[in-house]
Formats: C-alpha cells, structure tokens, sequence
C-alpha cells in the first residue's frame, strides 16, 4: 500500500485536528490514539467524557493531543446555536431548534469545522451515510469548485499478484445513485482532484460504460459520452475518454485494439462508473475477487472536510480515514 504510506508520511510533516463525533465507540477510540501516536492529527472525540476517558485508559498516548468534549455540557454551546440559526433561520431554525440540533454529535462535530476549531470531522461508525452527509451539506456547505458532493474510494493494488500496482480512484461507488450528465461531469472532475492532491497522481479519467468507441449505441451510453465531453470543455487539463470497457481502460493490449490512439486508454487511473449500482458492485468486486484494499468511501465537493466511515469498519479503516481526511485538509489549505 505504498501510495497509502506515502500519504501517511505528508500527513505526519502536517498532522491536523480531526473531531470524530463518535467519540464513545470502542473502534473510534482505538482508530484515533493509532493517529496520535504516528503523529498523523490530534484529536477531539465528541460524547460522555468519563466513559471515553476510562476506555482510554487501555491505551497509552501523549498528554494532550486527545480532548474529550461533550456536546451536551459544552463551552461551544452559546456559540454553535447562534451559528446554525444564522446558518438556517432561511429554513425555519430557532434558538430552541438549533439547542436540540447541536446535541446530535455529527452536527456538533460539523460546527467545530465550519468555526475553525477542528479541521475535519469523520462520523459514521454509528450513524447512517443519510446523517452524516445531511449533516456535512446542511452545515459546512460545498466547495465553490464544484457543483455537488460524491464520493469516491481509493482501491490499493499491492499483491504480489496483481498485474498492476499502485492506486486506481473509483467514483461514484457510495453516494450518488443515478448521475446524469452533468452530474457524471462533476464526479470526474472531483475525483480526478481528489487522485492528484491526495495521491500525487497525474490522473488520467476512464468514463466507464459497456461500450467502448461506439461499440453499442445505447442512452446510457450517449451520457457517458456526454460527460466526457462536458468534463473535456470544463477541465481541458485533465485527460479524459470515453465510452469505455472497463479492460480497455487499464489493459494497454487490449486498448490498442478497442481504443487506439486513445491518451487515456490502457492506462486510466481514475475510473468513473455510470451509476451507484455499477459503482457498488464494481468495488465491491475488486475487493473481495480481485483482492484489492479499498478505502473510503471518502466524500468528495465539501468546502471542508467531512468523511463517512461504515458501520461495519474496524479501528485500522478509522485510522485511515482520519489519515485521508488530515490530506484532504492540507491539501485544500494548498488550493487556497
């Protein structure tokens, strides 16, 4: 997992402070004192301090680098109601509204984001994808970049049977269920950021379908074409092609002969699925047949840094998002 590492290593030289809103969860806990002690971020865990400090106790870690907040018995609390009123009095927020919102961790978490005291928040060990993304629109808001949120994951090819190596972007495989044009358009351009300010790739954007060149003709596969074209008048620095077979995309012998001439062809690294359901089960594939290491699904389009972990995670898929979301802060910091 050399690219994962080598994002460890730039988060190491420029550890950032990450709120996990699910501060009681045992994973949580565990995945966070791992980031502490490789010096990757220091961390808030949000919920109630006595339980969190007695799980704590199994662990050794520096003084100081974990803090423990309860949004229920907080400092922040003045200050937060009077932020999501002014956030969301357009919707109907009151004092007394937002007094009950805040006491949800993932919006409590969202707050110390969108008001500076932490940079970035990960929630989702718990709460639903649904919650955590409603959360991170509803309060931190979308990057004036882009024109909507999605998600991609980072598939590692490190085995020592894998013909290829190294890191491929998969999008939209967690979030956005029927993209049409425009939106596959934003998906690209977003991952093919998310490729080069994350992993330090020069990406290169496959837009996925079961025709390539004109192979079939089929809606489904005008869009795609569509959205290639769409990220080709947008984003002209950024190679991009399709339709395309998902071998013609990554195999070089066999682009040669279903795409040739093509920049992209044989040698994508950022592969763009038509749809959640192709997406889903694409990943999904790649990881539990072909053996690849996915992490994520990382949200993508955030004015700052918000990450879902899955209900099912372990603390090392903790730990990981807290080191993608320490690179995502860093590298927004950059683009400032």
């Amino acid at each position: 997992m050399k690219p994962f590492y080598e994002l460890v290593q730039r988060a190491q030289k420029a550890p950032k402070h990450i709120v996990m809103a699910e501060g009681e969860d045992v994973r949580v806990i565990e995945g966070a004192v791992r980031a502490v002690n490789e010096g990757i971020a220091t961390v808030t865990l949000l919920g109630n301090k006595d339980k969190i400090a007695e799980s704590l106790k199994l662990y050794e870690y520096e003084n100081g680098q974990i803090q423990l907040v309860d949004p229920l018995n907080s400092k922040f609390v003045p200050g937060f109601v009077q932020e999501l009123v002014n956030l969301r009095k357009h919707k109907g927020m009151t004092e007394e509204k937002a007094r009950e919102e805040i006491k949800k961790p993932q919006n409590f978490a969202n707050l110390m984001v969108r008001m500076g005291f932490a940079d970035g928040s990960v929630a989702g060990a718990q709460l639903t994808t649904a919650d955590v993304v409603r959360s991170a629109i509803q309060i931190i808001g979308i990057d004036k970049r882009y024109a909507m949120i999605s998600s991609f994951f980072i598939m590692m090819l490190c085995e020592p049977f894998h013909d290829m190596k190294g890191a491929l972007i998969f999008a939209d495989c967690g979030l956005v269920v029927d993209p049409n044009e425009e939106e596959l358009s934003q998906i690209g351009i977003a991952a093919a950021d998310s490729a080069k300010s994350l992993l330090h790739l020069d990406p290169r954007i496959a837009m996925l379908s079961f025709s390539t060149k004109g192979s079939a003709v089929h809606p489904h596969v005008e869009k795609v074409n569509h959205a290639a074209e769409r990220i080709k008048a947008l984003r002209p620095d950024l190679p991009v092609d399709g339709d395309l077979q998902l071998d013609a995309s990554i195999v070089p012998s066999v682009s040669q002969s279903k795409a040739p001439g093509s920049d992209v062809a044989g040698h994508a690294n950022v592969l763009i699925f038509p749809d959640l359901e192709a997406g889903n089960i694409g990943y999904k594939m790649a990881e539990r047949i072909g053996k690849a290491h996915a992490i994520g699904p990382v949200l993508q389009g955030l004015a700052r840094p918000a990450n879902d972990l899955s209900r099912g995670c372990d603390a090392a898929a903790v730990y990981r998002m807290i080191a993608v979301t320490v690179a995502q802060a860093n590298a927004q910091l950059l683009s400032k």
